[in-house]
């Protein structure tokens, strides 16, 4: 292995690429989350070929580019819906995404060697300055946490510690367990060994404890009718195809017995909300009594609106929610007008602009269900917008088109995501998903009942009730921005030059 350290250039990136794709194999579908913990361990093996900040940029970039191009390989998945019109565009996207998300980790990587003194100090503090990229890929130009460090405890015990430091805090668990671990391998030594496998120790016994001391989860006695009418994306709007998956979404609904509530997936209705009062009245007449919540299109002069719509038991608009998380290049383009005119457009987007942003995070009252937070498919990802509710909601409701995903890594990712905002919260959280996968998600974040991926057809579940507010729910991201913060003075404080060698 330490030949390949000493070789050329192209073939110590090559290794390094390679590593950081077999890092993503923690992400779902797989779940081997070992494996990302054994690919992080050897960087600071990798580091000791490093002489200079430069190369260590390198190596962080290329870490990352074989970690987001594998972990996100499905995005190349809506450019081939339309393909006459957006294959072309898979390459560069995927190219792009992948290189300009790595960029993140090649300036953490150069920020620990240019003010690293020492190897171990270097480690210590390329913990802090990965777990800040990692920070700031979350809320820079809108945010993109998706493939987050986090995501590989999805299903295991770790998962719970999401309540307590939600996701950043988890991932700046996940590398220093990592790295000290690492640095414990290539140089033990009494004092110092002590030092890096205390963080590896805490993060152990963390996890034993939040698994033993997992609340019970009780029901609240309403059930919950999840639609999937399988629409392929190619199809959904297709004027041949429409009434096929409109009418199953109608004797889904009508089935018997009633639920309290029925939720369709994201722009389920294929009419426009201010036009669409006989398909309205029709559905809540197929409801029969039960409450309904709908993924719909509305328009406001020339604005248009992803939205939601909430229908009361008499069939009656109670509420509306429009997206206000759009994803860029899909549901709008930046500076759209001007772009349009060399061929460049939103996917769900109809011209120009596209979409248009709703008001924010906002609750609408579900009758004796309680409130709702509504999640329309991407706000699911950003943690930081359901705490920014104005107050607690009883459940999250997620309706999405995951048909845009295609059928391999991206609609699973995107589950274990909403799995972990239910835990971050710990309040549950009900997903309806045009292709699938619709899940009734506990407060735990685990999955009580689902219809799978490509599957059409319905499910009905009971929803849990919510436990009581977290820690993460309290302090949102600022527990482990102080963390983060105080681990960088300590680190700085240890290079100080009495203090080195100790």
């Amino acid at each position: 292995m330490n030949r390949l350290l000493m070789g050329p250039l192209w073939a110590r990136l090559s290794l390094t690429v390679l590593l950081g794709a077999i890092a993503a194999f923690g992400l779902a579908p797989f779940g081997a989350w070992w494996v990302t913990l054994v690919v992080l361990t050897l960087v600071p093996w990798l580091m000791t070929s490093v002489t200079a900040p430069r190369q260590a940029f390198g190596l962080g970039w290329a870490l990352g580019l074989g970690y987001f191009a594998h972990g996100l390989l499905w995005i190349v998945e809506p450019f081939f819906v339309d393909p006459e019109r957006h294959a072309w565009m898979a390459p560069f996207a995927l190219s792009f995404l992948s290189g300009g998300l790595a960029l993140f980790w090649g300036a953490a990587f150069w920020a620990a060697h240019r003010w690293g003194k020492a190897p171990g100090s270097r480690m210590w503090l390329l913990v802090c300055t990965l777990s800040l990229a990692e920070f700031a890929r979350a809320y820079v130009f809108t945010g993109f946490p998706w493939a987050g460090l986090a995501q590989i405890w999805v299903g295991s015990d770790a998962a719970a510690l999401l309540a307590w430091v939600g996701p950043h805090g988890l991932a700046l668990l996940t590398v220093m367990i990592s790295f000290a671990t690492g640095l414990l391998l290539i140089g033990p030594r009494s004092g110092r060994a002590l030092w890096n496998a205390a963080p590896a120790v805490a993060f152990g016994l963390a996890v034993l404890g939040g698994g033993a001391s997992a609340p019970p989860v009780t029901g609240t006695g309403h059930t919950v009718r999840l639609v999937q009418p399988n629409a392929p994306q190619h199809q959904k709007w297709d004027p041949a195809h429409m009434p096929t998956f409109y009418e199953r979404q109608i004797d889904y609904t009508a089935a018997v017995p009633r639920p309290d509530l029925i939720v369709w997936p994201e722009t389920a209705v294929p009419v426009w909300l201010e036009t669409g009062g006989p398909a309205l009245d029709r559905i809540a007449a197929a409801a029969d009594g039960a409450a309904l919540a709908l993924g719909i299109r509305r328009s406001e002069g020339s604005r248009i609106f992803n939205s939601m719509v909430y229908l009361d038991e008499q069939g009656q608009v109670a509420g509306v929610y429009d997206k206000h998380h759009l994803v860029p290049f899909g549901e709008y383009v930046p500076f759209g007008d001007l772009m349009a005119r060399f061929g460049i457009y939103g996917f769900a987007a109809n011209a120009g602009q596209g979409f248009s942003s709703g008001p924010g995070a906002e609750l609408v009252s579900m009758g004796t269900l309680g409130r709702a937070l509504p999640l329309i498919c991407y706000e699911a990802v950003f943690p930081q917008d359901i705490n920014a509710a104005s107050a607690r909601p009883e459940f999250l409701l997620q309706v999405t088109n995951d048909a845009w995903f295609g059928a391999r890594s991206g609609p699973y990712q995107h589950l274990a995501q909403a799995q972990m905002r239910a835990i971050e919260q710990g309040v549950p959280l009900m997903r309806a998903a045009n292709t699938g996968v619709s899940a009734m998600i506990d407060p735990l974040g685990r999955v009580t009942a689902s219809l799978g991926l490509g599957q059409a057809g319905y499910v009905d579940a009971e929803l849990p009730a919510p436990l009581p507010p977290t820690l993460y729910a309290r302090t949102g991201d600022l527990l482990a921005l102080a963390a983060l913060i105080l681990l960088s003075l300590a680190v700085a404080a240890s290079q100080r030059p009495g203090m080195r060698g100790k």
